[in-house]
């Protein structure tokens, strides 16, 4: 059965103030509980880490871990 790019993982490079879309694809996967995120509702990424994340609490306790 072929996939099409409504059913699988997008390859994104975030920026600082966007991101780049590298593979097509629906969403991505947060990178702390692996919920998928729709690209539309994608607001929350760690440029550094190249991380996606499903809220501003779960990128915020991220960034903590660092501290």
């Amino acid at each position: 059965m072929l996939m099409s790019s409504q059913d699988k993982p997008a390859r994104l490079h975030y920026g600082p103030n966007g991101f780049r879309i590298l593979s097509s694809g629906s969403h991505v996967p947060c990178a702390v509980t692996a919920e998928p995120i729709a690209l539309e509702a994608l607001r929350y990424w760690s440029v550094e880490r190249q991380e996606a994340y499903a809220s501003c609490l779960i990128a915020t306790r991220r960034m903590l871990e660092d501290s």
